[in-house]
């Protein structure tokens, strides 16, 4: 037992060590940084074609997610393996392009093959090194230094602390240039609509019924004719118009809270039953947006009205559901 609690102790102390030396390492990138990192923001924003990431080995699964990042905030770009770069795959390689090469030594030989191509396609290339006198960095139009003091591995050997280094710095570069396009929640939906959260940002018109799924009665109706309109559009509700006005609106609830009152509920007209000023929503707004609403007003559905205040749909807490919100 004491073996164990050795162990478990030794492991413990082993893992505090390894957060102890990657968030120094992260936290001494910030004081390194330079104008050459607004520099390299900059020239991605001003380039008219994409961002290629590229590194070998453990840096290359580094670019991956930094590509990936990128890619999905915004800023058009893929990973690129460089030795299969210099097996013919630079030729989606453009001259309105941006590279952003990564490699801890700045001097990985599949990385420094590629770079002649690049410069003679007039390409513009940002370092990511931990050597800021390697070739890499002597080639490289801005070098962003990811050096670090130490690495996390005992021997030193295996990339721990300098590849997080080099993955917060990607980060720090995917964050700038999102608040450089102006990046916001509507633009990430379009890039996310697979998947819980991309449907949590899906629009109400993506979702709600429109035209003749639109429960509707006028104002002057009798209530016989708006219970028949609840049950053929059964959605629990339907709106009181006049004209192409909403002015009101009639639940279930409504109807049950009519049937304890006064009798002679179907011979009511349907302004003397509605609930006026019914809540609507805007068909661009987010499906997120719908569910707070509701949430607050204790209702199950919106009308969804344009800027003019037409009707052009109606949302149910159940096409919420559809989309995946609750």
């Amino acid at each position: 037992m004491r073996e164990q609690d050795n162990q478990e102790n030794k492991a413990l102390k082993t893992a505090r060590r390894v957060f102890e030396i990657e968030s120094a390492a992260v936290s001494g990138l910030a004081g390194r940084l330079d104008s050459g990192f607004a520099e390299a923001v900059e020239m991605i924003l001003a380039a008219e074609g994409k961002v290629i990431v590229c590194g070998m080995g453990k840096s290359g699964i580094i670019c991956q997610k930094i590509a990936s990042t990128l890619a999905a905030t915004g800023t058009a770009a893929f990973f690129l393996h460089p030795a299969e770069g210099v097996h013919g795959d630079l030729g989606v390689v453009m001259k309105n392009d941006v590279l952003i090469a990564v490699s801890n030594s700045g001097e990985t030989d599949e990385l420094i093959r590629i770079i002649p191509v690049v410069k003679r396609l007039g390409i513009k290339m940002i370092a990511m090194t931990g050597n800021m006198s390697s070739a890499l960095a002597d080639y490289a139009d801005i070098v962003l230094d990811v050096g670090v003091d130490k690495e996390a591995c005992p021997l030193g050997l295996s990339p721990t602390a300098s590849t997080t280094a080099t993955l917060a710095m990607g980060d720090a570069l995917a964050v700038a240039l999102l608040e450089g396009r102006g990046f916001s929640v509507e633009d990430f939906a379009k890039l996310h609509p697979a998947g819980s959260l991309g449907r949590r940002f899906m629009r109400v018109e993506d979702f709600m019924h429109k035209g003749g799924d639109i429960p509707r009665v006028s104002e002057d109706a009798p209530m016989h004719d708006a219970v028949v309109e609840m049950t053929a559009k059964r959605l629990g509700l339907t709106g009181v118009f006049k004209g192409k006005d909403l002015v009101g609106v009639i639940t279930d609830g409504d109807l049950r809270r009519g049937l304890d009152g006064a009798t002679g509920l179907l011979e009511r007209s349907a302004k003397d039953v509605m609930s006026p000023n019914p809540a609507t929503i805007s068909g661009k707004a987010l499906l997120e947006e719908a569910l707070d609403i509701m949430e607050k007003r204790s209702i199950t559905a919106l009308f969804v009205s344009d800027d003019c205040g037409v009707v052009s749909g109606v949302i149910h807490l159940h096409d919420l559901i559809r989309g995946g919100v609750i």
